[in-house]
This record gives structure tokens, C-alpha cells and sequence, in this order.
């Protein structure tokens, strides 16, 4: 009698161990997708995909701002043999030289986007001691100075960047929710996946339970001659199967549901029910206004902008750089030397410096013209990308929306289908039991009412997919009427 306890509380244990290790979720389509979107691997990447654009440009804002840089080289140690003029024998001798050196700067540089030049101002302090035979300390100073310099080949890489990069970040944040809509059209899938197979799932265990029962009846018509040997041969063959038939259920089932749990990111050993959407309220969505909104909303065409811009931006530095390179740099300030650090700020002098270079190729074997004709060509072939591109979006804006309208229907047609073919069945099963149905109707209803079933969960996934298709392509929520991207808080992220 105790082991008997023992054993019931063992029982007990393993069975409460089970339950708790897999846990049970039930969830709905749009609790599907938030998870998605707030836990999934994918969502996951795409928001680290958003943040590196965002300090991108954020990094570009940083570069119009002033900038302050400190260049320290607190010791530098030479010694070395070199060679000097020897005045008192009128002839050139090898000497050891010792120098040790020190110097500190600081800069202030402010880029000027109108010309694509640098303002700069500065301060420097550089020491240098001498030993050996002549020893020598000697501090040099520029306390102030102020200068420009420019490139004046005519390309300003400071302007094309004022209209690429903010292009740029605009296209990461569509990009952005565009990757969201993306990972709910993934949620759809599974969801739905997994959906089809909990229906055949189910379907698989209703036919157990039914072929279990006709069998039963066949026998006992069999036995008063109101069936044939071949027929009830024929229920126990539909009885193996549907046991079969359950069995890889039970496989598809099993992955459909890990499927799911993995996108998610959910315990593996989560046990997931499912809440099929209702009948979705019908939505009329004109093909013309999702085209306009697509073309004003989707990142395709900013990404296509993006890069139209960089090869004309190519296109303008190689044609400039084909000539001659030409810069030029000026500056004012004071400057002084002496034997100590108080000396050297005394008494200052000014400095000023004024240079104008320029560098003209006169044989480079077309080059420089070979690579201006390489991004006139590559200009072309972006522009025409860029169409194509547009072109096959266009298409798929069109076609998605006739799908979604078409869908609607099928999802009215298909519930209306199922209701029959419940109807139908129910009605050949009842006169299946009186003798009036022969097998091979039941069997026909049967397939039909499991037909209908998978018809309407198919017709349910399709139509989900189309719409949150629609919403990616179009950045726009048909449903609630607004622009997605009104709506979405970026900062969350950052």
C-alpha cells in the first residue's frame, strides 16, 4: 500500500514536472506580429540595421559642426651621426648629434559647405634641446593663427554630401518600417502555417473517431447483409489511413509549431493554440491611389534617388579631377623663438603664409579621361536600374492590389463553401448510418469537407498576406488611414 502511494506521488511529480516545462501560449494573428516585431531575430537585426544608419548621419550632422583636436607629442628622442660644414678646416666632418624634442597643438577646424573649403584656428608650442658638443634649449610658439584652405578643382564633395546623406537617412527610416511590415508578412506565414496544420491536425482526429465508428456500423450491417464485404473492406482500409494520416499530422504539427516558436523567440518546448482571425471587414483599395502612395512613401524609390545622386556625384569629380588639381591655403598669425617659455611669448612676430599648387597632368595615358567616360557609362546604367526598378515595383503594387480585392471575395466564397460542405456532410453521414448513403458518397463528402476546411484557412493566410503586403509596399495603413511613418516612433530604438 505504501509503494503504491510512493508510486501515485512519483506519478503526480513527473506529470506536474511535464506540465510546467512546456508551456502553453495562446495567441492571436495581431498578437502574432507585435511578438514578432518586439522579440524576433529579424526584428532584432533590423533594428541594429536603422542604428547604424542613424549614427551614420548622425556623423554626418557631427562633421558640419566645429570640431577641436589636441596633438600632443610629449618626447621625441634622435640620436644619430650627420654631417657638418667645419669652418675652421675648410672641410665637411661627420659629428654625433643628440636632440631631444616636444610639442603640443590645438585646432579648430569648421568645414564651409558653400565652397567646400576649411576655416581653421590654431595654437602651437614646440620645444627642442640640444646636446652634446653644442648644447641648446629653444621654445618656438605660434600662440595664434588663422587660416583657409581650399581644393579649387570646383568639386565640393561638402555639397553633394548636404543632398546625399540626408536622402540617406530618410531611405534608413523607411527602410526601417518597411523591414517591420516584412516581418509581419513572416508572422503571417507562420502563423497561418501552423494554423493549417493544427485544422489537418484536428481534421486527422475527427476521421480517427469517424472511420472508427462507420467501421463499427459497417460491421454490424455486414452481419445482416446490408453492406457488402467489399465495402466494409473499404471502411477498414479508410480506418488505416486516417491512422496514418494522423501520424504525420502529428510530424507536421510538431515542426510547424518549433517553426513558429523559433521565429518568435520563444522556449522550444512552448506549446502553442491559435485564435483564427475573423472575417476581416471589407476594404476597397484603389490600385491608383497605392501606386501614388508607394511612389511617395516606399524606400525604393529614395534608394534609387540615392543612386542617381552618388554616380552624378562620380560623374562631377572625375570630370573636374580629368583637368589639373589646384589648392590653395592662407593664413595669418604671430610666431616667435626663444631660449625660455616666457621669451617666447614676447615680443611676437607675424607670420603669414600664402600658397597656390597646382598639378597638370601631361601624359597619363587616359586615365584620368578613362575613368570620367567609366562614370558617365555607369551614370547610364544607374539611370536605367533605377527604371527598371521602379517599373517592376509599379507591377507589383498594381497586382498586389487586384489580389487583395480578389481575396476578399475568395475568403466570402470559401466560408460559404465550408458551410456547405459541413451541411453536405453532416447530411450524407446521417443517411450513411440509415442505409440510404452508400460509402463511396460518405467518402466524397468527407474529402469535400476537408477540402473547404483547408480552403478557408488558405483563403484566410492569402488574404492577411496581401494586406500586410500592400501596407510594406505602400508605407500605409489602409485599414485606419494613415501613413505608417506618421506613426512610428523612431526614438524608441535609439
Amino acid at each position: 500500500m505504501k509503494l503504491r502511494i510512493v508510486n501515485i506521488c512519483l506519478l503526480s511529480l513527473l506529470c506536474a514536472t511535464g506540465l510546467q516545462a512546456q508551456q502553453t501560449l495562446r495567441l492571436s494573428l495581431q498578437r502574432t506580429i507585435r511578438m514578432a516585431n518586439d522579440s524576433s531575430l529579424s526584428a532584432f537585426r533590423y533594428q541594429n540595421m536603422y542604428l547604424s544608419g542613424y549614427w551614420e548621419y548622425r556623423s554626418y550632422k557631427a562633421a558640419r559642426l566645429p570640431s577641436l583636436t589636441l596633438n600632443i607629442t610629449p618626447a621625441q628622442y634622435y640620436r644619430y651621426i650627420t654631417q657638418r660644414y667645419d669652418s675652421e678646416q675648410n672641410l665637411d666632418v661627420y659629428r654625433e648629434q643628440q636632440m631631444y624634442s616636444a610639442n603640443a597643438g590645438l585646432s579648430v577646424e569648421q568645414n564651409f559647405d558653400l565652397l567646400g573649403g576649411t576655416f581653421y584656428i590654431d595654437t602651437e608650442l614646440d620645444y627642442m634641446r640640444n646636446f652634446g658638443a653644442t648644447k641648446s634649449t629653444q621654445f618656438s610658439t605660434v600662440p595664434f593663427r588663422i587660416g583657409y584652405s581650399q581644393n579649387l578643382l570646383g568639386y565640393n564633395a561638402f555639397r553633394w554630401d548636404r543632398k546625399i546623406e540626408p536622402l540617406k537617412y530618410e531611405k534608413v527610416k523607411r527602410q526601417f518600417i518597411y523591414n517591420t511590415e516584412e516581418v509581419s508578412e513572416e508572422a503571417v506565414n507562420y502563423f497561418f502555417n501552423l494554423a493549417m496544420a493544427q485544422a489537418e491536425h484536428r481534421l486527422a482526429v475527427d476521421n480517427v473517431t469517424t472511420t472508427d465508428t462507420l467501421y463499427a456500423i459497417g460491421q454490424q450491417r455486414q452481419k445482416i447483409a446490408s453492406i457488402s464485404q467489399a465495402d466494409l473492406l473499404t471502411l477498414k482500409l479508410d480506418r488505416v489511413n486516417a491512422r496514418n494520416t494522423l501520424r504525420n499530422a502529428e510530424i507536421s504539427l510538431k515542426r510547424a509549431m518549433s517553426a513558429l516558436a523559433t521565429f518568435l523567440n520563444l522556449d522550444k518546448n512552448t506549446h502553442i493554440e491559435l485564435d483564427l482571425p475573423s472575417r476581416p471587414r471589407a476594404i476597397i483599395v484603389a490600385a491608383d491611389e497605392a501606386l501614388a502612395l508607394a511612389k511617395e512613401n516606399n524606400p525604393t524609390y529614395l534608394e534609387q534617388r540615392q543612386n542617381v545622386l552618388e554616380a552624378e556625384q562620380n560623374v562631377d569629380k572625375t570630370r573636374k579631377e580629368s583637368l589639373f588639381n589646384a589648392s590653395f591655403n592662407a593664413s595669418v598669425g604671430f610666431n616667435q623663438v626663444a631660449d625660455n617659455l616666457g621669451a617666447a611669448y614676447k615680443n611676437l612676430l607675424q607670420q603669414d603664409l600664402v600658397s597656390f599648387s597646382v598639378s597638370i597632368p601631361l601624359v597619363d595615358w587616359g586615365v584620368r579621361k578613362g575613368k570620367y567616360n567609366m562614370a558617365k557609362n555607369n551614370l547610364n546604367v544607374v539611370k536605367i536600374a533605377a527604371r527598371q526598378e521602379e517599373i517592376t515595383l509599379e507591377e507589383d503594387v498594381m497586382m498586389t492590389v487586384s489580389d487583395f480585392n480578389v481575396q476578399q471575395e475568395l475568403i466570402t466564397s470559401a466560408e460559404e463553401a465550408l458551410d456547405l460542405a459541413e451541411l453536405a456532410y453532416d447530411e450524407t453521414r446521417r443517411r450513411f448510418i440509415i442505409g440510404k448513403a452508400d460509402i463511396s458518397s460518405l467518402t466524397l463528402a468527407l474529402n469535400r469537407q476537408q477540402e473547404a476546411q483547408k480552403n478557408y484557412i488558405t483563403a484566410l493566410q492569402n488574404y492577411w498576406l496581401s494586406y500586410y503586403k500592400i501596407r510594406k509596399l505602400t508605407l500605409y495603413d489602409f485599414e485606419s488611414g494613415f501613413s505608417l511613418s506618421e506613426r512610428f516612433d523612431f526614438n524608441t530604438y535609439l
